[in-house]
């Protein structure tokens, strides 16, 4: 037998057991209740984003819906606030700040985002909810899940569970698309069967994602179809703030009476209870080290503080730290990489809410006539235009308009006070006229002002092209 053949050997059976793996029937895990401090972080976080989420589109403003993304009519209100299209810059910003918020808060303490504020997250610790409300504790769904598949009892706790699970599906897709369309309207329509064929197929979609993803997948999702679980490791060093179990302290584990001298027998203080484990929203061991599974809720901290509080040992066996902190060497959480990204993403934080500030809810596009270059008209040279008029703002205003760059220009329009309702678009077409005595070349800068006569700071001015014969 060659070595080729000895080392092909030798590597069969790690590539066997890879294979198994990768290709292993999922095993269903059953999350054990836990209480402490991390878990109210989590169910309170959980609770206000359910809320936020479920309530807001009920929410009137001004005589509509709070928040709204109007997308026929290319307005998206959010509160006392419209934007439009127009308005992308803003987006982007909003997207950038999205962005380095993740990076910051990877950085500084893991998988913050994961653990506490993401959907999945969010929907999957209410269904899980149900589930124990409807079938009980960890150890009651294990006994039910154990009984014959037609067994009464078995029987009607899932077809309960499920259909309250598809209730609240149901009700998140409605929601989704009440982001989108008036939540009232929206409501009426699906009473009487009147929904669109677009409006029906997001509604089935984001039902049956939800469904399933928070139901069935769970963390599944986390694990294999999130590609933030694969690249989080690039954000991570030794001084990022992880759940991490002290090796040092908690091996060599083994099981103890509470009152029993357990440093004489050379263990440590993990006394190997798996309630760790059996918290794990994910099904992972923490004490094997930090691994992508991991979404950092902590239930595994709150889980062995619990325990080391009955044994009588010092909490902390499981904790938020720092790997160098785990191996005694000098941490820090405020380093050169969190202190960049903090910077750059206040900077576009600042950025964001001048161009919100200082956002005027007026545009004015001037559109010249292709047609003709110039034309004389006694004596007069003259340019005609068309002018768009957006009035971006919640209310209707009355404008007023000059033009301005050259001098003694004549401005003729058909409306002495141009009228615009609240998101319309306004087309005025307009003669601009000006001796040829006035122009210095044949192609001169001239200025419209708009002003709206409510609020003379509400005005913008843009520029444009006057062409005339060579002087």
């Amino acid at each position: 037998m060659t070595n080729d053949t000895l080392v092909s050997s030798t590597d069969r059976p790690d590539d066997q057991q890879v294979e198994a793996a990768l290709f292993a029937k999922r095993e269903k895990i059953y999350p054990r209740e836990v209480h402490g401090l991390y878990a109210t972080l989590r169910n309170t976080s959980v609770i206000g984003l359910l809320a936020i989420y479920f309530v807001l589109p009920w929410v009137a403003w001004d005589g509509r819906q709070a928040v709204l993304f109007d997308l026929p009519a290319r307005k998206f209100y959010i509160f006392s606030l419209t934007f439009w299209p127009q308005d992308f810059l803003n987006l982007a910003f909003l997207l950038i700040i999205a962005a380095l918020s993740l990076f910051f808060f990877t950085a500084l303490a893991g998988r913050l985002w994961c653990g506490y504020a993401c959907p999945q997250t969010v929907w999957t610790e209410l269904f899980i909810w149900v589930e124990r409300l409807l079938e009980g504790n960890r150890s009651q769904q294990i006994r039910l899940d154990k009984l014959p598949r037609w067994n009464r009892e078995r029987v009607r706790a899932k077809l309960l569970k499920h259909a309250v699970w598809l209730v609240i599906a149901w009700y998140t897709g409605f929601t989704f698309l009440a982001y989108f369309r008036p939540a009232g309207d929206l409501l009426a329509d699906m009473m009487v069967f009147n929904l669109g064929p677009w409006e029906t197929f997001w509604l089935f979609f984001y039902t049956l994602a939800t469904y399933g993803n928070a139901g069935w997948m769970r963390e599944q999702v986390c694990m294999y179809m999130c590609p933030y679980a694969r690249f989080q490791s690039a954000m991570f060093d030794n001084d990022t703030l992880v759940v991490s179990y002290d090796i040092q302290r908690g091996e060599p584990r083994g099981s103890r009476q509470a009152s029993e001298n357990y440093k004489g027998k050379g263990l440590g203080d993990c006394i190997d209870c798996r309630i760790c484990v059996q918290v794990c929203p994910t099904g992972i061991d923490i004490r094997n080290g930090l691994q992508y599974q991991c979404i950092g809720c902590c239930a595994c901290i709150d889980a062995c503080d619990d325990v080391m509080d009955k044994m009588q040992y010092p909490k902390g066996l499981i904790r938020y730290t720092t790997q160098n902190a785990i191996a005694g060497k000098r941490s820090r959480v405020l380093r050169p990489r969190v202190l960049i990204y903090a910077s750059v993403m206040l900077v576009f934080i600042a950025l964001f809410v001048y161009t919100v500030m200082q956002r005027i809810p007026l545009e004015l596009d001037v559109i010249r006539d292709r047609n003709q270059l110039y034309r004389e008209t006694h004596g007069l040279i003259e340019n005609v235009y068309t002018l768009k008029i957006i009035n971006m703002d919640a209310l209707d205003h009355y404008y007023e308009l000059s033009v301005s760059g050259i001098a003694n220009l004549a401005l003729e329009t058909r409306d002495d006070r141009i009228f615009v309702e609240s998101g319309a678009v306004y087309d005025l077409p307009v003669q601009v006229r000006t001796d040829e005595a006035d122009l210095v070349s044949r192609s001169s800068d001239i200025f419209f002002n708009l002003t709206a006569v409510e609020d003379e700071n509400l005005r913008v001015t843009e520029k444009a092209r006057f062409l005339g014969p060579v002087p």
